[in-house]
């Protein structure tokens, strides 16, 4: 058997049946599925019991809620494959996927990872975009890796060797464990995606990416500052942590990578990323934009801030990010 497929479920009882259908019906039908039951409390468990009755290549794993990082990672130490598609529970995959993937895979074999282009969808199924600008080659996914999107986490296919390599999932970058393991992986290997929509990704106003941004885009930025100190031969500053520093604490980023100025680069990162989420900025990501204008970054994010909450009635907020705004006009700038 080529390939193992990975899913971890947690509470996605609306969509998860029509997820596991999109791979029971692939036209590559030899792997096994590998289905991680994150905990779920909402009709999940019940469903996944059923759909694993009825088909044997379904390995259903009920677990404890333990959160992404960790269910993925034992779903990976258990695959038999040499090959692990990723599949998310309230998504869909196109019926040729893995066939296009490994038919690429074939050709590539200095390819490590193999993603592909997708379409968001609302909870309806209704198309909401086109996500096609995923990098199509390996030296486009490099040239990517600091601020583009680089590949959608669900749709790709892993090496099991290369994934084990370099460690598999941190849960330190939890919310941006894909992007992490995508530097990592890029040291060891190539990365890209194919060219076709294969993938079905439902948007919802649950998901991490709107839940929790601010902790998402510090996570990216801190792990780029890693994936720089690796590449120039230096230890990963980051490995053997139990958390990364939160909003308030960043500073303590110049001590962890013994150096100076990697907060202050972390932070002009992740300011811009803010200004459109209101969660992100009644949570610590206003005081981060006020520390980024202060040190002398671009004052446009913070104005943008200070409207945006002022419309959604956040008034202290915005009067103490207005505070410092003010405050930076009289200051040297960068100090």
């Amino acid at each position: 058997m080529r390939l193992s497929v990975l899913m971890s479920v947690y509470n996605n009882a609306p969509f998860v049946e029509r997820a596991v259908a999109s791979i029971l019906d692939q036209t590559y039908r030899d792997f096994e599925f590998i289905i991680v039951n994150d905990g779920s409390t909402d009709g999940s468990t019940e469903i996944l019991r059923r759909l694993a009755a009825t088909d044997p290549r379904i390995r259903l794993v009920e677990q404890e809620n333990r959160g992404l990082v960790a269910s993925l990672n034992r779903g990976f130490a258990m695959a038999h494959s040499d090959w692990i598609a990723r599949m998310d529970g309230d998504d869909e995959s196109l019926p040729h996927r893995f066939a296009t993937q490994l038919e690429f895979l074939d050709r590539h074999p200095d390819h490590g990872v193999i993603g592909t282009q997708m379409v968001n969808v609302d909870e309806q199924g209704r198309t909401i975009r086109l996500t096609n600008d995923y990098p199509r080659d390996a030296t486009t996914f490099l040239a990517a890796m600091e601020l583009l999107p680089l590949m959608s986490h669900p749709s790709a296919i892993i090496a099991k060797a290369a994934f084990e390599k370099v460690g598999g999932y941190r849960k330190i970058y939890r919310h941006c464990e894909d992007y992490d393991l995508w530097l990592r992986l890029s040291e060891v290997t190539k990365l890209c995606s194919v060219d076709e929509i294969l993938y079905r990704y439902c948007v919802n106003p649950q998901q991490v990416t709107f839940q929790h941004l601010l902790h998402t885009a510090i996570g990216a930025a801190v792990a780029w500052q890693a994936h720089l100190q690796r590449s120039s031969g230096r230890p990963d500053p980051t490995e053997g942590l139990s958390a990364l520093p939160d909003v308030d604490h960043l500073d303590e980023l110049d001590r962890i990578f013994g150096m100076p100025g990697i907060a202050r680069k972390v932070r002009a990162r992740v300011a811009p990323k803010l200004l459109y989420s209101l969660p992100a900025l009644t949570s610590g990501g206003a005081r981060l934009i006020g520390d980024y204008v202060a040190e002398g970054g671009d004052r446009r994010p913070a104005t943008r801030a200070v409207a945006r909450m002022l419309r959604y009635g956040q008034i202290r907020g915005a009067g103490q990010l207005a505070g410092n705004l003010a405050r930076s006009y009289f200051a040297p700038r960068g100090k």
